[in-house]
């Protein structure tokens, strides 16, 4: 009754004391419950929804490849993710943030629902990895938060076989964003003699050689490296035609001349490995002995994975000091790689040698 007796003495009042009584209900009720605060509440969209999307979305394949790539800068708050499948296992990789264990959880139940609807009644396979790129500390932690990972874990890419590690430091075995690169080389390689610098595991080498290459010669420092190099190509029967050198390249100019002419050479060092390569200094150095080591109308294909440095710094110390080489073009990387400036995303340029014969 007493709420009752007082709204219809409050219709009895005229002027501003009504006019007050209703300002003054409409702003209680404001103040209680706002209806537009309250519906952007409920929509706010997480920062990582991407990275959720590209979980959905994504077609498990054969091959292995990058699911989503944050590092390109195309998805805010992300640029620390990037999520790859290694069949049969996927890689979530976090640089410079370490993620909670909350955040884990819900990448771990987006896979699971994923993995659930694609492969029901298999196990889930993923890792989890925290890497630094401080010059200081380096730091790399992997952690396997579901399943297990084959041994040998072995992967294909357009066919071929690869030996890959997951669990331990920082590269895998093999770079997924080289892949347009691979292609190419293995395209134009049919009765060619190619040289392989800096060949790491010596999938430029496999490739190669499944396109019809004579003979490749890998060089790298890494004994270790050359040594998964050898059993990919045993997975890939291209043993026949490989050859794997132990050399510092810069100490063994003698040897690699002698072994020439190549119709392919394959350069693609590290940005920055103290002892071995520093980018910004020793680049040019590489780039002054191709043409002396190709055959006329060879190729040279020169890859650069330094954030920092663009496509004209290679461009810039090729025209310096071997004006020979003529540029033809910079391949494309692969579609799952997109990055917001092309300039800091890895860069392979393809140049060809015009000798002057007359």
């Amino acid at each position: 009754m007493y709420y009752n007796r007082m709204h219809r003495l409050a219709f009895v009042y005229t002027g501003a004391a009504a006019f007050f009584l209703i300002c003054s209900s409409h702003l209680v009720t404001s103040l209680s419950s706002p209806p537009s605060y309250q519906h952007a509440q409920q929509h706010v969209i997480p920062l990582d929804q991407p990275l959720f999307d590209a979980i959905s979305n994504f077609e498990i394949e054969v091959d292995a490849t990058r699911v989503f790539h944050g590092r390109g800068h195309m998805y805010p708050g992300c640029e620390h993710l990037t999520l790859d499948y290694f069949p049969p296992v996927w890689l979530l990789t976090s640089y410079n943030k370490d993620i909670g264990d909350d955040e884990l959880q819900r990448y771990g139940e987006a896979l699971a629902n994923k993995w659930e609807a694609s492969r029901e009644g298999e196990e889930l396979n993923w890792i989890y990895q925290y890497r630094s790129t401080s010059s200081e500390t380096g730091l790399t932690k992997n952690v396997l938060m579901a399943g297990s990972i084959p041994d040998p874990h072995i992967i294909e890419e357009r066919g071929n076989k690869f030996l890959v590690h997951l669990s331990k430091g920082q590269n895998h075995g093999i770079f997924l964003d080289m892949l347009e690169g691979r292609s190419w080389v293995q395209e134009m390689s049919k009765n060619k003699r190619v040289l392989n610098l800096f060949s790491y595991t010596c999938a430029f080498s496999v490739a190669a050689i499944k396109g019809g290459a004579r003979e490749v010669l890998n060089i790298d420092m890494s004994k270790g490296a050359l040594k998964v190099g050898q059993r990919n190509h045993e997975l890939n029967n291209a043993s026949s035609k490989a050859r794997f050198l132990s050399h510092n390249i810069f100490k063994s100019w003698g040897k690699i001349k002698r072994e020439s002419p190549y119709d392919i050479i394959i350069v693609d060092p590290p940005t920055n490995q103290k002892g071995s390569f520093v980018a910004e200094k020793d680049y040019i150095k590489i780039c002054k002995r191709l043409p002396s080591l190709m055959e006329n109308d060879g190729f040279a294909l020169l890859c650069l994975n330094a954030t920092s440095l663009s496509t004209s710094f290679l461009r810039e110390q090729v025209n310096e000091v071997a004006p020979e080489l003529t540029y033809i073009n910079r391949l494309e990387n692969p579609k799952s790689f997109p990055a917001e400036d092309d300039e800091k995303s890895l860069k392979v340029l393809l140049y060809q040698l015009k000798k002057d014969l007359t």
